[in-house]
């Protein structure tokens, strides 16, 4: 095949604009952003299981610590209709005074048991309370940091995005004004070797491959027209001579 010289070097400034595509669709993806918005993301998963579990127990003390005081009440209040029954002298079988005063202190054991369920449960609650109260605020906290981190990778996929359009707008233009044939050769290159379809040919070294010419790859190179289009021996690429070509 054979192209004019200013083609072939066009071809480089095509590859140029493919590497630097590339290179934006990489970012795009490894925008350490991603990541951190990833991180904060579960951060606040975790945390929102963990204040749900903190305010379901919140919630359960409050449920038994009134039962909790109603127990206390009821006992309150049997034990002091029975002292005001043993106070009025109403009951004046001697039986039934120790059965009256055995329940009167039954009872009075019995509500300080369950006042001190009723303090427990307080604590219990209290340190449910505290610990909802620490979630919340570390999970606004978080928040405010994964929203923060958010408008960071908005702003910049959306520069990412920017230059992918220049450079794709660029692109539309060099790749217009080459030749069809030396283009369809290029592309299918490019799609073979991994991205790159043309190399330039820099101090006798393919840029391709990174390899020097031999003595008789290069004699073949200097021999060759001005308008052939030359290809690597090592990685086949589309190899473009240049003034830097050592030749």
């Amino acid at each position: 095949m054979n192209a004019a010289p200013a083609d072939q070097i066009r071809l480089l400034d095509l590859q140029d604009l493919d590497t630097r595509l590339s290179q934006l669709a990489h970012k795009r993806k490894s925008l350490p952003e991603h990541e951190e918005v990833r991180t904060l993301e579960t951060d606040l998963n975790q945390l929102r299981d963990l204040l749900v579990a903190a305010q379901t127990e919140e919630s359960d003390t409050s449920r038994e610590q009134t039962k909790a005081e109603a127990d206390v009440d009821q006992v309150r209040q049997r034990a002091a209709r029975n002292q005001q029954r043993l106070d009025s002298g109403a009951v004046t079988s001697p039986k039934d005074l120790e059965s009256l005063q055995s329940e009167i202190a039954s009872l009075a054991k019995r509500q300080g048991d369950l006042e001190e369920v009723v303090l427990e449960v307080m604590e219990r609650r209290e340190s449910a309370q505290e610990r909802s109260t620490e979630l919340s605020d570390r999970l606004e906290s978080v928040q405010a940091r994964a929203r923060e981190a958010e408008e960071r990778l908005a702003r910049e996929l959306e520069a990412v995005d920017h230059n992918v359009l220049m450079a794709t707008k660029e692109r539309e233009v060099v790749s217009g004004a080459l030749p069809a044939e030396l283009l369809k050769l290029y592309e299918k290159i490019r799609e073979q070797q991994g991205g790159v379809g043309a190399a330039r040919l820099y101090q006798r070294r393919c840029e391709g491959c990174r390899l020097e010419l031999n003595i008789t790859e290069l004699n073949e190179v200097r021999e060759a027209a001005a308008d052939a289009v030359l290809r690597c021996e090592n990685c086949r690429r589309i190899l473009v001579r240049t003034p830097e070509s050592g030749l």
